[in-house]
């Protein structure tokens, strides 16, 4: 699938807004854009359209998009960016730390927005990469293919287990601790691979997603066998 097959939601309550960014991602190229402008259409249109990205708006008529967010997250994968008019640190700190992939402040320009979406569907879908078919990733409990993102059980402990998908951030942060298996990863470095550039202040919310990608690969979560802290100075996976 190239960049501009894959299916954008977008999720806002201003029907001019709706048509303005629609308008931006179709001349831009994107060949599928679906909208919904309050909570209950957004998780319709979720069920139905099985979007790969998500643009979301933070105010809703009927509820909190961060709220909605935390919903939407247990029934797909789909990468999130939020759109909202409000700029403060905190509220973009929350969105980030609930695990959206990116956070944009309205008014935004034409330019910005696409950009944005680009870059979050090239690195979650890998565009433009060579990869591997299936690389997978052995924790002996657990398995972790690489080439489809996905976390299953390994041999017959749990034969009903469902697989789990894992979001842009976990993948990001499995891939960099895969490539140093046994070695340390710094905090600094992590937080580079999940948010390339500008990753400073990023700390507390690389933890989130830590303590979120155990309860996908470890048997128990409270107390980690792969993915193991080195306190004072990052991870590492064994």
């Amino acid at each position: 699938m190239n960049l501009y097959e894959h299916k954008i939601l977008l999720v806002d309550d201003e029907p001019a807004l709706r048509r303005m960014v629609g308008g931006f991602l179709t001349k831009a190229g994107f060949r599928e854009v679906v909208f919904a402008g309050s909570c209950l259409e957004a998780e319709d249109a979720c069920r139905r359209e099985n979007p790969n990205l998500i643009l979301l708006d933070v105010m809703l008529p009927d509820g909190d998009g961060f709220a909605l967010f935390e919903r939407l997250h247990r029934e797909t994968a789909a990468s999130v960016i939020f759109l909202s008019a409000r700029d403060e640190d905190e509220n973009r700190l929350r969105g980030l730390g609930l695990g959206a992939d990116d956070y944009i402040t309205k008014p935004f320009l034409p330019e910005e927005l696409i950009l944005r979406v680009t870059a979050v569907l090239r690195r979650v879908y890998r565009i433009g990469q060579e990869t591997e078919k299936s690389r997978v990733v052995d924790l002996g409990d657990r398995l972790i293919d690489l080439g489809s993102g996905v976390v299953c059980c390994n041999g017959d402990k749990d034969e009903n287990a469902a697989e789990v998908t894992l979001t842009a951030k976990e993948y990001a942060i499995i891939e960099k601790l895969s490539e140093n298996r046994g070695r340390i990863v710094t905090i600094d470095a992590l937080c580079d691979a999940v948010w390339r550039e500008g990753n400073y202040g990023y700390e507390n919310t690389l933890i989130v997603h830590i303590r979120r990608l155990r309860e996908k690969i470890e048997e128990d979560p409270s107390h980690p066998k792969h993915l193991l802290t080195v306190r004072g100075l990052g991870y590492k996976l064994v």
